[in-house]
């Protein structure tokens, strides 16, 4: 269980503390440790603003989070657990690109083998190996620049992300 850290696009929050849902990762984690993983999530401001900081209770299933506060506590939990495999669906997608950008390269200091599913191009620019699925088959595969280079269902993505 401690080798592999999970990201979903909706992240399970429990019904406890901010501290306690980040300890679930990470139990024996000191106080730096968690705020240089809200830092590195993008969300350490968010809690420095809240009357109970940590200790603020975020209801049952997060409820009282928004969508992307809930993915970057989650992303804090993923830094704080610091597993060797990391499995990320659509975990960043509730983020701006800056935010994203940012919480990419956190993830990417881990030194981790990443598993990213995404439909936002840019969340995948940097990845070694592109796998491309159509239907749940797999249609293309290779890096960014090589399967921008040729005509498929990845070019025809990245053109529509790039018209809108």
């Amino acid at each position: 269980t401690d080798v592999v850290g999970y990201v979903t696009q909706d992240a399970h929050m429990f019904h406890d503390t901010i501290g306690a849902n980040l300890r679930y990762a990470r139990p024996d984690a000191g106080e730096q440790e968690i705020w240089d993983a809200l830092e590195a999530a993008q969300v350490a401001d968010l809690i420095r603003a809240l009357p109970d900081g940590l200790d603020t209770v975020v209801g049952d299933r997060g409820y009282r989070l928004s969508g992307g506060e809930r993915q970057r506590l989650a992303i804090a939990r993923l830094l704080l657990k610091a597993p060797p495999i990391v499995v990320l669906d659509e975990a960043t997608s509730a983020l701006d690109n800056t935010a994203q950008a940012t919480v990419a390269a956190s993830l990417a200091a881990l030194q981790a083998t990443c598993v990213v599913v995404a439909h936002r191009l840019s969340t995948i620019q940097h990845a070694d190996q592109i796998i491309v699925l159509v239907d749940g088959s797999v249609v293309q595969g290779g890096t960014y620049e090589e399967l921008i280079a040729i005509e498929g269902p990845f070019r025809d993505l990245a053109s529509r992300q790039t018209a809108e």
